[in-house]
């Protein structure tokens, strides 16, 4: 066997096939049917529940879990759906822990709330896995015609919504599978057996909804064309740009962006023939720095690293995603900035870090350095909204702080587009409010078009 300090920098089938089996299975598998009921009879089935609140898709929490406990999931999946037509994916991927239970009333009882994401995710699974009789039918044809550029979570739901309330929808993504981030930009441990696919066909079976992917707006279509040839236009656009490191050109060549590696992740037929670095930096404080440095681990890395600017409590990722990446081997380091990257004979060997620290309000550096050494540097810094498709359409869409300005209802400066999710301004780049953003416009886009 070749010793470990053999091996080149960055290699794939760095580990047994076992070992990916495993590394790579549900990071949280599902309950049981006797677990799912235990857990459904310590709901307290609020009135004027604190959860239902804290959801943003609104889903009627107890009322579901009322009906696990009473062994209708069919019934259960049918009050998640209603609200969340996404709710199989949401249950794997929405931070619960900062939603819907940390608001659990069970939380001032036992410091334990319901577990809401998991039973969620059980009576899904149950529908998705024997369906039965459609669940949602058509209206008649409405005779309008809607335009959905975005197949992410606020598109998908944006044309379910206008496909059942009886509008022809077609539906464009730039990506040649359908699902944005649900598909590309989330870790595989959190969505196996190709659940967002799965998803996306039975979100697709109600019909009325055509698909033409691989149609990238301001390359294959203009918003202005659109909006002449269609009856409203709703735009899903997601977050195109990667946050620069602001360090050079040659800092930008060196690194890669984390969202890049999650997708070639995702879209691999086998973990096995990703590359990954025997150590890996992730610079960033998000989910995404969180997925990116413990996948390098589960590939093979012998160490990751994710630096952030600032100390714990500022970082988007929840302390429950904090806590995940330790116990698979990560390393947080708070309070450094980068400053520099490293080479070694034209390939790259570290980071040069700054330790900053606050001066009031403002983050400052403390003219302190530290060299930490990487083969591979993951950029996770965030994503910015790409206006140029947009600038088309007569005066461009208003923006605001970057992104696309819109009413509560997701209608934006022109009065036949809408937009919603993480193009849109003000959101919180959650999945579970991407799905409400794009059901919400759905219902103002048809009262506007039967005005």
């Amino acid at each position: 066997m070749t010793p470990p300090n053999a091996l080149p920098d960055i290699a794939s089938g760095r580990l047994p096939p076992a070992d990916y089996a495993r590394n790579f299975a549900d990071a949280h598998p599902p309950l049981n049917a006797i677990q799912a009921r235990l857990e459904a009879e310590r709901c307290y089935y609020c009135f004027d529940a604190p959860c239902i609140a804290a959801c943003p898709t609104g889903i009627d929490i107890p009322s579901f879990i009322a009906r696990i406990a009473q062994g209708n999931l069919r019934g259960a999946a049918r009050t998640i759906l209603e609200a969340n037509i996404l709710g199989g994916m949401c249950a794997r991927v929405c931070p619960t822990e900062v939603l819907c239970e940390q608001a659990c009333v069970r939380n001032t009882q036992e410091d334990k709330p319901v577990e809401i994401g998991l039973l969620q995710r059980h009576a899904t699974d149950a529908y998705f896995a024997a369906p039965g009789a459609p669940l949602f039918t058509r209206a008649a044809p409405s005779g309008k015609r809607v335009a959905v550029v975005g197949a992410g979570p606020a598109g998908l739901a944006c044309a379910h919504r206008l496909a059942m309330l009886g509008h022809a929808v077609v539906l464009f993504d730039d990506k040649p599978k359908l699902g944005g981030l649900n598909e590309y930009g989330l870790a595989t441990y959190k969505t196996v057996d190709n659940f967002a696919q799965k998803e996306i066909d039975w979100l697709l079976s109600i019909g009325g909804i055509e698909v033409k992917a691989s149609h990238c707006l301001g390359r294959d279509m203009q918003l202005d064309e659109l909006v002449r040839d269609f009856d409203a236009v709703f735009l899903g656009l997601g977050l195109a740009g990667v946050n620069a490191l602001g360090l050079g050109a040659e800092a930008e060549a060196g690194s890669r962006a984390a969202v890049d590696f999650i997708a070639e992740l995702r879209q691999a037929e086998s973990p096995a023939e990703v590359p990954v670095g025997r150590r890996v930096l992730v610079i960033g404080g998000g989910m995404t720095a969180v997925d990116a440095a413990v996948q390098s681990r589960l590939l093979g890395a012998e160490e990751a690293s994710i630096v952030y600017r600032r100390g714990p409590e500022a970082m988007s990722a929840s302390g429950h995603e904090q806590q995940w990446a330790r116990q698979n081997g990560v390393v947080i380091r708070h309070w450094a900035a980068p400053k520099q990257l490293l080479l070694e004979n034209g390939r790259v060997s570290g980071m040069r870090f700054v330790r900053t620290r606050l001066d009031g309000n403002k983050l400052v550096e403390t003219g302190e350095s530290f060299d930490l050494p990487a083969d591979v540097v993951l950029r996770a810094i965030g994503q910015s909204f790409v206006a140029e498709p947009i600038a088309n359409v007569g005066s461009a869409l208003a923006l605001q702080d970057g992104r696309i300005a819109t009413d509560a209802e997701g209608k934006t400066s022109h009065p036949k587009v809408w937009a919603g999710g993480d193009c849109r301004a003000g959101g919180r780049d959650l999945t579970v409010e991407a799905v409400e953003h794009g059901k919400v416009a759905a219902i103002a886009i048809d009262r506007t078009l039967r005005a």
